[in-house]
């Protein structure tokens, strides 16, 4: 059996992300200085509610600690959505982060 599927993103878009989201590290977030990672989570999560992607699931903790997230991770996001994904960490800055902090 064939399956034919759309490209998954590549290194390039991956360091372009990377770029992108270094830039918002050291800036606080509901109080907290955020690293590279959890921005990329929080920009995911806010991408894929904003673009109605689904899949993104709120869901009880398997030790009852609270509720956990489940969401697609970026490396497999095709080329089309990393590329949006992209674009919408970029809106987001140039609305939420002054000038001379994104520069």
């Amino acid at each position: 059996m064939v399956k034919v599927t759309e490209p998954t993103r590549n290194l390039e878009q991956n360091a372009l992300l990377h770029a992108e989201l270094q830039q918002l590290v050291g800036r606080k977030w509901c109080g907290m200085t955020l690293d590279v990672e959890q921005w990329k989570r929080l920009m995911t999560l806010a991408w894929m509610r904003a673009t109605q992607q689904g899949g993104v699931l709120y869901v009880q903790s398997v030790d009852g600690q609270g509720m956990d997230v489940i969401y697609q991770r970026t490396s497999t996001m095709s080329k089309a959505e990393m590329s949006e994904l992209i674009e919408y960490i970029k809106a987001w800055k140039a609305e939420n982060v002054p000038q001379q902090e994104t520069t």
